[in-house]
């Protein structure tokens, strides 16, 4: 353990240049006091590792010392594999890149390694996008990438779900987030958050900008999502959930009956689920059949029994000597074995 803590201190400072006691304990997740301990045994290791004492002080290696030690284990090594995202990699234009650093990355590790890793990659896939999401095409990513990494300004012509549905807008791209197989861009002012399959038409000018300071991009996806959450869920209901209907509760949803669900003498669950309005708790739980028993609101519960009614009438049995046809419902096309 302190060999590979060792080893992180050396390549924090390699790559981060100029860092105190305080900033390497917050990384490495131990006190200031075991850092001090580590630095010491780096010291008589023969590391050229120095600290500057003051407010701007800090430990740093001498000027042009670099380790040649990796620190590979197998599942740091298998990790790295797993993680490279062809489909992403090749929208950004990167994909030939990712290919040739993973060729460099494989012919790099030793043979145990390089076999772990290559395991790792034929029995694993990542697919994040959701099933019935088709593939947004995206035409302007690869300028929207070049502008956030050389920070220009873009002048776009989007299409947002509200009239006017089209508008001009001046674009300072922070970054690039990739949500369910969706690219979102992220801008000032603001910043806002832009679909960048919905955008346009795009002109990257020569005027560039700096992104503030303080600015995080996944701090500030984070609260974002949140935000956006605790605005879409505006309502409530109360529902009793069958065994198979809690099954088929996910994302919030399933949250919620985890947090509140009560078991009934029946097996059935009572609990109270977040809903974004009266129309979409409507059509999700007739989602679910007879499997779900909506208590409340009233007008929920009352628009669920008319529609029931309706479809009772729709699919009841037919008139005797009419004839009746039945279907049997297809399955998936992934759903056999």
């Amino acid at each position: 353990m302190k060999s590979s803590r060792l080893l992180s201190i050396l390549l924090l400072l390699q790559t981060r240049g100029r860092m105190t006691a305080a900033e390497l304990a917050a990384e490495l997740e131990v006190s200031a006091r075991t850092v001090y301990r580590d630095v010491e045994s780096l010291h008589a290791a023969g590391v050229p590792l120095y600290g500057d004492a003051g407010h701007s002080g800090g430990y740093r290696l001498l000027a042009g010392y670099r380790t040649r030690l990796t620190g590979l284990n197998a599942g740091e090594a298998e990790a790295l594999f797993l993680s490279g995202a062809p489909g992403p990699a090749a929208e950004l234009g990167l994909g030939p890149a990712l290919a040739a650093a993973q060729l460099k990355l494989r012919a790099a590790l030793p043979q145990e390694l390089r076999e772990q890793a290559d395991r790792m990659r034929t029995r694993f896939h990542l697919d994040a996008p959701g099933w019935y999401a088709a593939d947004a095409d995206v035409p302007f990513l690869p300028q929207v990438a070049d502008a956030v990494w050389n920070s220009r300004v873009l002048d776009v012509r989007y299409r947002r779900w509200k009239e006017p549905t089209d508008v001009d807008r001046r674009l300072e791209p922070y970054g690039l987030v990739l949500k369910a197989g969706r690219w979102y861009a992220v801008a000032g002012p603001g910043p806002r958050t832009y679909r960048v399959d919905q955008i346009l038409d795009l002109t990257v000018t020569e005027e560039g900008f700096e992104v503030p300071a303080d600015f995080d991009l996944a701090g500030h996806w984070r609260r974002s999502q949140e935000d956006f959450h605790a605005r879409l869920y505006a309502g409530e209901a109360e529902v009793r959930l069958s065994a198979r209907g809690a099954a088929l509760l996910t994302g919030a949803a399933a949250r919620a009956l985890e947090a509140t669900g009560v078991a009934e003498a029946d097996g059935w669950r009572r609990a109270v689920l977040p809903i974004e309005s009266v129309g979409q708790a409507h059509a999700f739980f007739l989602s679910l059949g007879a499997d779900v028993e909506v208590l409340a609101p009233p007008h929920l519960r009352s628009l669920l029994a008319t529609t029931a009614r309706t479809l009772s009438a729709t699919y009841g049995p037919p008139p005797p000597g009419s004839g009746g046809t039945s279907s049997a419902e297809p399955s998936h096309p992934l759903a056999a074995g």
